[in-house]
């Protein structure tokens, strides 16, 4: 079940990084877990070794003025050899990071080629444009890639969502969006975030078995972030990130009226009948086009935004306490204010 390469810079793909249904009999079969913490320990003893018995060529790539996924190259160090000049051991080059995930402490691998030059980085929710490879790190074959870019959704794949493995929602929201881009024949983007992920099988596919990919399998992403957009999946007003209440970069097991629907996909969170952005605070700002936008406070988000005349008219709505109780007005099944004033 391999991902397609494709020419539309605007697709939106959902198989090789998304999860499969149990049931699926297109290549995917599901083998026992294994502890957690157990296999870890192994994934990591496998990702080091890795690490410091191959380099990359950073010299080339620094001579390159936005070198692609496709330039990146890592070679195995064989016995007796030392790294050529103008090449990096990839152990003193990557940062090490962790993560709790399944109630297990993760330790996983970046190397940071270009931290890309624009204001936004993703957040662990939010949608992302890509190109990638993706390679086993047990015999270096690459069992997906998209040498155009795609577009994901960084949300979990928990729950039918359809979203990444957790890896990409741990390194991606570490690298900042293309600088700018020009279009044309092709896009071109300009300093854009481009690295390469390690990871233990527990923040990929860890018992799961997909084609070209073996349960237990430690992964490499080699890749390129060019933009990103925040997502709302239930347009309620709030950005999905903002609905992990207890930010545990999960937004699956937060279900504040126990309805069985994740906040993040429930438009009236606190089931009082109100919709969630009717009990967000309006405010309006209006500005000519090409001015300076406003300033948002905390927990302020736009709504819309409509240009008419050369003015653009911009409406927020801000998560509020109006009875100071220490739980915000949508989520508080007590507080019934509706602040949309078209209603």
């Amino acid at each position: 079940m391999k991902l397609r390469k494709t020419l539309s810079i605007a697709a939106l793909f959902s198989l090789i990084i998304l999860a499969c249904s149990q049931d699926d009999d297109s290549g995917v079969s599901i083998v026992p877990d294994r502890d957690r913490a157990e296999q870890q320990v192994t994934d990591k003893a496998i990702l080091l070794e890795y690490l410091q018995s191959h380099y990359y060529n950073s010299g080339t790539l620094a001579g390159i003025q936005n070198p692609e996924v496709g330039d990146i190259v890592i070679t195995e160090l064989l016995e007796g050899e030392t790294v050529p000049t103008g090449h990096t051991l990839l152990l003193a080059a990557v940062e090490t990071k962790t993560t709790i995930f399944e109630d297990t402490l993760y330790e996983y691998y970046i190397l940071r080629i270009n931290q890309g030059g624009g204001d936004a980085a993703p957040n662990f929710t939010d949608k992302i444009r890509v190109e990638y490879e993706g390679n086993l790190v047990e015999d270096a074959s690459v069992f997906d890639s998209a040498i155009n870019p795609v577009d994901f959704n960084l949300v979990g794949f928990s729950g039918n969502a359809g979203g990444v493995i957790t890896g990409w929602q741990r390194v991606f929201p570490e690298f900042n969006t293309a600088i700018s881009f020009t279009t044309g024949a092709n896009v071109e983007f300009d300093d854009y975030g481009l690295g390469v992920m390690f990871l233990p099988s527990g923040l990929g596919y860890f018992s799961t078995q997909l084609l070209g990919i073996p349960s237990y399998s430690n992964l490499i992403f080699k890749f390129a972030l060019y933009q990103t957009e925040v997502n709302d999946h239930d347009n309620d007003g709030i950005p999905s990130y903002i609905e992990d209440l207890n930010e545990n970069l999960d937004v699956f097991d937060e279900d504040s009226d126990e309805n069985l629907v994740s906040n993040y996909l429930d438009p009236d969170d606190d089931g009082d009948g109100i919709l969630t952005i009717n009990e967000l605070e309006r405010r309006e700002y209006i500005i000519s086009v090409g001015g300076e936008e406003p300033s948002l406070a905390n927990n302020e988000f736009e709504l819309s935004r409509v240009e008419e005349m050369g003015m653009i008219t911009i409406t927020t709505g801000t998560i509020i306490d109006s009875d100071n109780n220490g739980i915000m007005d949508y989520l508080d099944a007590d507080i019934t204010i509706d602040y949309n004033e078209d209603n």
